[in-house]
């Protein structure tokens, strides 16, 4: 069978490409595609060994069984060293700033950046909105902000990633969350800049509560609730 493997970061740079090509035997493991990868391209080195390998948007191990057609993306170390982390990933309590957002992802590699600012608006369903209060689980919700980057990377090859999400109460026309992303391309960038939005309504643990003049309610699950992955 035949694979596209999709690269990032320090492995394109080593590999001189985006996505490579791989033939392997049908039913071999991702450890026969780690190895074959290393044989084909022996500069991807150490950075190799470290990585991670996503299958279909999940994480893999060396046993999984690959299939045709799946899409699988070697994923490296998020940050090394003393460098500062590729995405900006937070919970505040402060307002948002998109322009800062813009400019941290922002590279003179991409030709495009794709930003959006969800704000405070007056009117839902009828009612005016006195202000809203948003509550969240600071840590399981930066986890998940940080695997819906790593989806967009894995699906659309994106440089970096902003997702800022603010707590707290919030006056009418102000933000509530503020996304950027930047891309070589500006296909990717809307795309994955969408998806982001879409994706942390699902599943990560932010809770909106709207203030009316004549009363107030918790919002809740944008369309299904997630559901548990993990079997005991």
């Amino acid at each position: 069978m035949e694979l596209r493997v999709k690269l990032f970061a320090a492995l394109r740079e080593a590999a001189g490409s985006r996505e490579v090509r791989l033939s392997l035997p049908d039913g071999a493991r991702v450890g026969a595609l780690l190895a074959a990868l290393r044989g084909a391209y022996p500069r991807l080195g150490e950075a190799l060994e470290q990585s991670l390998v996503a299958v279909n948007l999940e994480y893999v191990g060396p046993e999984y069984r690959l299939h045709p057609g799946d899409d699988v993306a070697i994923i490296p170390p998020v940050s090394g060293g003393e460098e500062a982390p590729v995405d900006w990933i937070e919970i505040v309590e402060t307002p948002i700033e998109i322009g800062r957002l813009a400019e941290f992802v922002r590279t003179d590699a991409d030709g495009a950046v794709c930003t959006f600012l969800g704000v405070a608006r007056r009117w839902t369903r009828g009612k005016e909105v006195v202000h809203l209060e948003y509550e969240a689980y600071p840590a399981m919700a930066v986890r998940k902000m940080r695997e819906i980057a790593d989806e967009m990377r894995v699906k659309w090859g994106v440089t970096r990633v902003a997702m800022v999400h603010r707590t707290g109460v919030l006056a009418i026309g102000e933000a509530s969350v503020g996304i950027a992303v930047s891309s070589p391309h500006r296909r990717e960038a809307f795309a994955a800049c969408q998806y982001a939005i879409d994706r942390l309504k699902q599943i990560v643990p932010i809770w909106k509560k709207e203030v009316w003049a004549n009363g107030e309610a918790w919002i809740g699950w944008e369309g299904a609730p997630p559901t548990a992955t993990v079997e005991r």
